[in-house]
């Protein structure tokens, strides 16, 4: 039998999780609950009906958290104008001698963003940005022209989220120390852009369960009226 830690034991005290909650009483009960040392990250976790096996169900989006991830991100620019890049914010930027860096296992960075001219050469180590979940994107807004603003919507909190192979996602939704209206707009953001991400081809019920979490706590289930109308 797994032996529980003592703030997780008090933590399930908190309330009945064995039952659904609406959001603002999710947000509640997760505020209750004792806290490490650190400041936890809160996450919203979906389970999803559509076929993770076919192509065009794939649900995968970016959404701009309105109070921001609480995550400091450190931003590399694929770039051939790295004055331009580290100008508006970029931590590193630079082209041939960055990519050299990264075929080598460098990987220091959170966020990688490219302009449409670099991507060519990017490509060339998309087998080791890709599982990683770092590899620029046009569908994210990291593969843009307009490199300040994609600097700046980064950093501000934007966050992207991907389907995995059990048609599960979980996106990140701020920090535990967040006041509670804050991490209910972030959340409430979240779960609109899911809805939007919905697959055209998919008919029927899209989402099967929510629930949110603390990086050290117990998940607490929402209720269906929360997605439902999703």
């Amino acid at each position: 039998m797994v032996k529980l830690h003592k703030r997780y034991q008090k933590a399930l005290e908190v309330g009945d999780l064995t039952k659904t909650h609406t959001l603002e009483e999710a947000v509640s009960l997760l505020k209750q609950m004792p806290s490490p040392k650190f400041d936890e990250t809160i996450e919203l976790s979906a389970h999803l009906l559509v076929d993770p096996r076919q192509s065009d169900q794939m649900v995968r989006g970016t959404v701009s958290l309105p109070h921001g991830s609480g995550k400091k991100v450190t931003v590399l620019v694929f770039t051939d104008n790295p004055e331009e890049a580290l100008a508006a914010g970029a931590d590193y930027a630079g082209l041939e001698e960055i990519l050299e860096k990264v075929k080598g296992g460098w990987l220091d960075f959170d966020k990688a963003i490219a302009t449409p001219a670099a991507m060519k050469t990017v490509r060339t180590v998309a087998r080791v940005l890709g599982p990683r979940g770092l590899m620029p994107n046009p569908k994210s807004g990291t593969v843009t022209d307009d490199i300040p603003a994609g600097i700046q919507a980064v950093k501000s909190g934007q966050v992207e989220y991907k389907m995995d192979k059990t048609a599960n996602v979980s996106v990140v939704c701020g920090k535990k120390s967040f006041e509670q209206d804050k991490i209910l707009a972030n959340l409430q953001s979240v779960i609109d852009s899911i809805g939007k991400a919905r697959p055209d081809v998919f008919k029927g019920r899209y989402i099967k369960s929510m629930a949110i979490s603390a990086s050290m706590s117990p998940s607490v289930k929402l209720e269906a009226s929360t997605f439902n109308n999703l």
